[in-house]
């Protein structure tokens, strides 16, 4: 009964979850509240444990959902569930654009979505780096440092020694640079 339930309230999670994860949040918490498979707080510690792991928040939710529930066999039938739907669309929309890419006017729709994408990843990352720089007390002057040092590092390595950084190693220094700015890591009490 419980691969039952996972099965349908995933399902229902997969198929109406348009707009990225962020916009799927609201969803998870009507399917896990309603099936009682966590309470709010739990919901609330999930989400900021699924945020920095890697992988989407709504697979990591489902996947923890799932072995919460029934296990390794409820993490997959869960993680399988919720990423079907998106599957099956991504599998269909392959399929018809693989017929039509030629078409002159398809190339042109694409070719317009290029540097919109790139917009909406750029102005995502400055909001990011404005809202985390400016603090309701003011400018934040160790993230300003920590974004300057990162920037540098980027632009070093592609002017000086032409290479690109990687993003595992990008991160790996940004979490060394964080210990050193902001000291040692604060445990959250849970």
């Amino acid at each position: 009964m419980i691969y039952l339930k996972l099965f349908l309230g995933f399902l229902k999670v997969g198929c109406f979850s348009f707009g990225g994860a962020y916009a799927a949040i609201p969803l998870i918490r009507d399917v896990v509240l309603e099936y009682g498979w966590m309470t709010e707080d739990q919901l609330a510690y999930m989400i900021a444990v699924s945020e920095s792991t890697p992988g989407p928040i709504m697979v990591n939710l489902a996947t923890f959902t799932g072995a919460s529930q029934a296990g390794l066999g409820g993490a997959a039938l869960a993680t399988f569930t919720v990423v079907l739907p998106a599957f099956l669309v991504i599998l269909l929309a392959a399929t018809v654009l693989r017929r039509v890419m030629d078409h002159p006017g398809v190339r042109a729709v694409l070719d317009g979505l290029a540097p919109c994408v790139t917009g909406i990843i750029l102005a995502t990352g400055v909001y990011m780096v404005a809202e985390r720089l400016i603090l309701p007390t003011g400018l934040d002057l160790r993230a300003l440092a920590l974004t300057a040092a990162l920037a540098g590092i980027l632009l070093f390595s592609r002017k000086v020694l032409r290479k690109k950084v990687s993003p595992i190693s990008l991160i790996a220094i940004s979490a060394g640079l964080g210990i050193l700015v902001y000291g040692s890591v604060q445990r959250a009490s849970f």
